[in-house]
């Protein structure tokens, strides 16, 4: 049961993932279509670089838990990569649950009347001809968390497995 909840877990991730790796060409088109205007045609757009910052917060509020999920977070290997895979397990464990719960509850509970009131008055961009999806953007906060907690909640029963000697960490 823990393995199937691990691998839907880790499936949904590395689908969402995929489809927000998409996004990243449409950062660059976006971000060169803002320079190719400012400096040769000097003009400019303020929806098309409010435009380039979505997709910015898009790709790594999103897909954070697909690099968790890859093991793409930052740690310190010297030690790590010498650990046996039981020493790992509860490396990994403990620092998912007294390190990554921790700061993803404290990022939800201090965000969330920021971007329910964000949704209240349906926040626009400030600046004349900005895009009026503030709130949207606002709301990737809590997508961060969300998809990070699941992601780790993934790790943290790993963990358990390969403790458990019920699964190598090949297996994940």
């Amino acid at each position: 049961m823990i393995r199937t909840a691990v691998a839907g877990i880790d499936g949904l991730t590395e689908r969402f993932g995929r489809l927000l790796s998409g996004f990243n060409l449409l950062l660059v088109v976006s971000v060169c279509l803002v320079v190719v205007l400012r400096y040769w045609f000097n003009s400019g757009s303020i929806a098309l670089q409010e435009l380039a910052m979505y997709f910015h917060a898009l790709i790594f509020l999103g897909a954070s838990s697909y690099t968790l999920k890859q093991g793409g977070h930052v740690r310190v290997d010297v030690f790590y990569n010498r650990m046996s895979a039981r020493q790992r397990g509860w490396v990994n464990g403990l620092g998912t649950l007294f390190l990554l719960f921790p700061v993803c509850l404290f990022i939800g509970l201090m965000s969330f009347d920021y971007v329910s009131r964000s949704w209240r008055i349906m926040e626009t961009s400030s600046d004349p001809g900005g895009l009026p999806l503030v709130y949207l953007l606002k709301s990737l906060i809590l997508v961060f968390v969300v998809t990070l907690l699941l992601q780790g909640m993934a790790e943290l029963l790993r963990s358990v497995l390969i403790l458990a000697g019920k699964e190598s960490p090949e297996d994940g």
